[in-house]
């Protein structure tokens, strides 16, 4: 099993962690993760861009000009795409931009990014963190313990912690996630991640349990 440190809430090393190898130690998929993330971001669009066509646009009903005589080029509506204010031609239309990505995608693509911060030395493992009250000046202690002032990191919970993301939101370079939450965008796009040692019991017993019940 991958053993990393784990640390206390000052960023003293208290001991090891040891990590469950079904989540930790998986073979790194980079073929999988950039599937799931861009899935991830495409369905973030919108999708209401629209325009209209030659039969959308208002006006028109007339043919400017006659047909023959006039030495001009042939018109039948001044609504045209080839006039201006005419309509466009293959403009867009809303759609949706959802890719579709199953279940099975999504979890290895999890634990494809958490083995290679393993990997990476870029997960650390905290004994315990919790506040008594929300002050922004705990985790700006807590990012300068481990010495982490100038990365982007992500703290994951186990469950909610209002203090926690109070004290974090106001710092836009750490960010916070509660383990119900947890995807592959998140994960990927922060350098670091903290994660209290409850919270990763938790990811183990979730992670571990998709695997097992999985058909590979």
């Amino acid at each position: 099993m991958p053993q990393v440190s784990k640390f206390d809430m000052s960023g003293k090393e208290i001991g090891d962690f040891e990590l469950n190898d079904k989540v930790f130690d998986e073979d790194v998929n980079e073929h999988v993760v950039h599937q799931v993330i861009t899935a991830q971001l495409a369905a973030k669009r919108r999708g209401t861009a629209s325009t209209k066509t030659r039969s959308e646009v208002r006006g028109g009903g007339r043919k400017p000009w006659r047909q023959k005589g006039t030495g001009r080029a042939r018109h039948g509506t001044i609504r045209s795409p080839l006039w201006v204010g005419g309509g466009i031609t293959f403009g867009p239309k809303p759609r949706s931009y959802k890719k579709k990505v199953n279940k099975k995608m999504k979890r290895l693509a999890l634990r494809s990014i958490l083995t290679d911060k393993v990997n990476n030395d870029q997960l650390k493992i905290i004994e315990k963190l919790d506040y008594d009250k929300p002050k922004t000046k705990q985790v700006v202690n807590l990012v300068k313990d481990f010495d982490l002032e100038d990365k982007k990191v992500l703290i994951v919970l186990a469950e909610k912690n209002d203090n926690v993301y109070l004290s974090a939101r106001n710092l836009p370079n750490v960010d916070t996630m509660v383990l119900d939450a947890m995807n592959a965008y998140q994960l990927l796009d922060n350098e670091y991640i903290l994660v209290p040692e409850e919270a990763a019991q938790k990811i183990e017993e979730v992670l571990s349990e998709w695997k097992k019940h999985e058909i590979l």
